[in-house]
């Protein structure tokens, strides 16, 4: 069973939106509004949803309290940047979803609780959540917004059940061998001094700068190894007919 997300007098129906968007991404949706701000249903949340989100929106529920929200949770996750002077443990997102999916897995219902988008959680909304969710950021601007904050926890929930990568390491998605930097570069020699032989680096005093800014296009180029042995033969070709 999936995590609740319980949003906390959210203030603005665009990152509603973006939340819920953020959400299914991840494959949540369970939405779960606390007083948001400007009423519900939102036009501006839908707008934001864009699309498939749109049925998280549709199935969002809206409680007049945290309590209510939280009626059938056993566990709930509190994120918040700021200190408190509530004893509770802290964890990161990863930690924090590694043990909602060990609650989860032997049964338990589990929520994770987000503030309004200007102040965050109040003392009293964080002391309704058994732990508390810090994401580890720069220290000097911790602030995150709603939709981010939303996406890191889904991503963390979803981790292990998320496809592999589309185009794995060495191997492009039509199944071609990506070319290896050493076939790169033996391309790149290979064109620079052909064109040196044909007088392409003209003036001299400008030859470096463009011979790095051809280095710096073979680099730039998702090259697979048939490419680079296509690259090899027109050239050839060329200086054959010339």
């Amino acid at each position: 069973m999936e995590p609740a997300i319980i949003l906390v007098r959210p203030q603005m129906g665009e990152n509603i939106g973006a939340a819920a968007r953020a959400m299914l991404n991840f494959g949540l949706t369970d939405m779960r509004l606390v007083a948001p701000r400007d009423g519900w249903p939102n036009p501006r949340a839908v707008a934001m949803a864009s699309g498939a989100a749109g049925r998280v929106l549709d199935r969002a529920r809206v409680f007049a309290t945290l309590a209510e929200a939280m009626e059938d949770v056993d566990y709930a996750y509190a994120t918040t940047a700021r200190g408190r002077e509530l004893t509770k443990p802290v964890l990161t997102p990863a930690d924090a979803m590694a043990d909602a999916r060990s609650r989860v897995g032997q049964g338990g219902r589990v929520a994770v609780i987000f503030g309004p988008e200007r102040a965050g959680l109040e003392n009293e909304d964080v002391a309704r959540a058994n732990t508390i969710i810090t994401v580890p950021v720069n220290p000097e601007f911790a602030s995150l917004n709603l939709a981010q904050a939303v996406l890191l926890t889904g991503y963390e929930w979803a981790r292990d059940s998320l496809p592999p990568e589309p185009a794995p390491h060495g191997r492009r998605p039509d199944g071609e061998v990506s070319a290896t930097r050493l076939e790169v570069e033996k391309l790149a020699d290979h064109w620079e001094e052909r064109l040196g032989d044909a007088g392409f680096f003209f003036p001299p005093e400008k030859a470096p700068a463009m011979k790095l800014t051809l280095r710096n296009m073979w680099s730039r180029l998702p090259l697979t190894r048939a490419d680079t042995r296509i690259f090899h033969g027109m050239l050839r070709q060329l200086i054959r007919r010339g």
